[in-house]
């Protein structure tokens, strides 16, 4: 049917699908696209993210194979890819959620429903926005109530190491305080181009956004011998290395560690602190994970009371940023997308600057920001509602605890799997033997040899974990990354398919009984 014209100007004009038909005729073709692959930002052509690559890709498309009534050896995917402890049945922390509610729906003030505790933290919270609404823009560095909660939790958990609420900043989970500051440090060419250390293994937002500000990637291995501990000798050679390219500025370290699950000794941290002091470098700590350690052996360390307790020629000296999120700890609030950054010793003339880029995108989500209150401003022991919140926490930490301990179990009892123990965090980071048959089998698909393996663990068991090779891993060592998130019934099955599938992965490849 012809769609209806009208005259405008002396010329027709005609409603879209007409007009592209029209278009057609009279040039013989269709305009052609201004944004093709030839011309994109070839920066973003150089972004790599394994943990929702072509892995995870392939298990969507499985799932939905099964949905539409397909058969397969298995009856669901499991997908222990990525941290999303709501996704993989944990259920929220019931404080944290009553105030969010408040603060989104303030007629509930008026239910009995609801606990004093949780409306007192709401009100404070809506008094800080404007017009008394979480639909309101904050400022760009957050609620001030907020910021200065933040600032009082980090006093209480360093110990009384003082804390200025005015270098917090409230970001849209960790990644994007993250990106924000490594915009601030990448500049120059050639040699002069800033280079970023990372460690090796790492989470991928750190190679990917180092791709993408086309700034230079400079690795140093953590010690997987030695339960993925970071070597100050391997700061220096990698230093030493990455001068001759570029000029390396920064320093990033994520502890507890994503994947490695490793919690780094103060002893370690002290090393950092006086390397990056020595050769001039900013320090980013990526400690989402701060709340999530399980090795009774282990204690977290923030690396701003570490740098306090250096002594004042560091401390007023060594620039400093860290993070923290709402995604991870025992709440597992990753779709909030809250978070925070402490920014220690930063020029002001920069943190203006800093300020400005931040202004730029307006502000974090504030029921983000409502979230990362209640996980720095949690009930009191003289609360009401903290027997509840207490009990919810410790099930969750604890169940977390039990899992770590029978990931390393299971896993190292495989024939061809080694496991270091999963001292903090949410993941297990095991080597793989990949027989040399299987390598060249890669080779030829044109494909990492970890990708192979599990590519095929996905197609034969259903489930989906991320080939080391996506993390980074020394030359001729091969890894996955999974997460300990599972329920432990849902993670024993897991484990159990992951051993069954490597035996018979030995058994093909190598012709092993």
């Amino acid at each position: 049917v012809k769609g209806p014209s009208v005259e405008k100007c002396g010329q027709m004009r005609f409603i879209t699908a007409e007009a592209k038909a029209s278009a057609g005729r009279l040039e013989g073709k269709l305009r052609e696209k201004t944004l093709t692959l030839d011309t994109l930002n070839p920066q973003v052509k150089a972004v790599e993210y394994a943990v929702r690559g072509p892995i995870v890709i392939k298990a969507g498309e499985i799932e939905r194979y099964l949905e539409e009534g397909g058969t397969k050896p298995f009856s669901e995917v499991i997908k222990a890819n990525i941290g999303d402890a709501h996704a993989m049945g944990q259920k929220p922390i019931t404080f944290l959620r009553q105030v969010v509610a408040l603060c989104t729906f303030p007629e509930l003030m008026d239910s009995p429903s609801f606990p004093e505790d949780a409306k007192r933290r709401a009100r404070r919270i809506l008094q800080g926005c404007g017009g008394h609404s979480l639909g309101s823009y904050s400022a760009s560095p957050g609620v001030e109530c907020i910021r200065k909660d933040i600032a009082a939790y980090i006093e209480q958990r360093d110990e009384g190491v003082p804390s200025d609420w005015e270098n917090v900043y409230l970001t849209t989970g960790a990644s994007d305080g993250i990106m924000t500051i490594l915009r601030l440090l990448v500049s120059g060419k050639d040699s002069s181009r800033t280079g970023v250390m990372i460690p090796i293994p790492q989470y991928p937002l750190y190679s990917a956004a180092i791709s993408e500000m086309d700034a230079v990637q400079v690795n140093y291995y953590l010690d997987e011998d030695n339960c993925w501990a970071l070597d100050i000798n391997e700061l220096h050679r990698s230093y030493q290395a990455a001068k001759q390219h570029c000029q390396p500025r920064v320093i990033c370290i994520i502890n507890p560690g994503n994947p490695t699950g490793q919690v780094q000794s103060k002893k370690c941290i002290e090393e950092v602190l006086h390397f990056a002091y020595e050769e001039n470098l900013f320090v980013m700590s990526d400690e989402v994970y701060q709340d999530n350690v399980y090795a009774p052996d282990c204690q977290f360390h923030s690396f701003k009371k570490v740098l306090y307790e250096m002594g004042p020629e560091y401390f007023n000296s060594v620039e400093l940023v860290s993070f923290h999120s709402t995604s991870k700890g025992y709440t597992g609030e990753c779709g909030f997308r809250g978070g925070y950054m402490e920014v220690i010793n930063m020029d002001p003339e920069v943190k203006a600057q800093m300020v400005k880029l931040l202004s730029v995108r307006l502000c974090p989500p504030l029921a983000g920001q409502a979230a990362m209150d209640v996980i720095v401003n949690p009930p009191q022991p003289e609360e009401h509602t903290f027997k509840q919140f207490h009990q919810e926490k410790s099930s969750v930490l604890g169940a977390l605890a039990e899992k770590a301990k029978l990931t390393e179990k299971i896993l190292n009892a495989v024939p061809g799997i080694k496991c270091n123990p999963v001292q903090g965090a949410m993941y297990a980071f095991p080597r793989i033997f990949i027989p040399p048959k299987a390598v060249e089998e890669a080779k030829a698909l044109g494909m990492q040899p970890d990708m192979l393996y599990c590519l095929r663990l996905l197609e034969e068991t259903g489930i989906c974990v991320v080939p080391g090779s996506g993390f980074g891993q020394k030359d001729g060592t091969y890894h996955f990354r999974m997460t300990i998130l599972p329920s432990i019934e849902k993670l024993k099955v897991l484990l159990g398919k992951v051993r069954d599938f490597h035996i018979g992965f030995l058994k093909e490849y190598s012709g092993l009984e």
